[in-house]
């Protein structure tokens, strides 16, 4: 698990930009089972996250249709939250950072870490974006 000190600048880089963080399998539970869409960003100290994930997280709300909710666990410190997220998001592996968009509880869409790494952020918005517009 990392230090609180550690990882604060990289949660209030999603917190800053409207993504409510959650630390509870409870949290987790209730956002995702709520009327409408969530954005679940499972956020990581890893390079990739910072340069891609997080980015282009904030970028695909900028989109005209977004998800009604945006929400992020932390990996690697948020066990129990990370945990009852990965859980609504099977059959997809666990890898972090990733993304999954719900509609009314139901995994409509996945980006996993291997959709992220390499590849630029303003790509990985767009597929985001693409996502909404079908299901947002």
């Amino acid at each position: 698990m990392y230090p609180a000190e550690l990882v604060k600048p990289m949660r209030d880089d999603l917190a800053s930009a409207g993504f409510e963080e959650l630390y509870t399998a409870d949290a987790v539970a209730n956002a995702i089972n709520k009327e409408g869409t969530t954005l679940v960003v499972v956020n990581s100290v890893c390079g990739c996250a910072a340069a891609n994930a997080r980015p282009a997280a904030k970028m695909s709300l900028q989109n005209d249709k977004k998800p009604d909710f945006a929400v992020t666990v932390f990996a690697g410190v948020d066990k129990e939250a990370v945990d009852a997220a990965r859980n609504l998001m099977i059959p997809f592996p666990p890898s972090s950072p990733s993304m999954a968009l719900f509609k009314n509880g139901e995994l409509v869409h996945m980006i996993e870490r291997h959709h992220i790494e390499g590849r630029p952020a303003e790509m990985i918005a767009q597929n985001l974006a693409q996502a909404y517009n079908e299901f947002c």
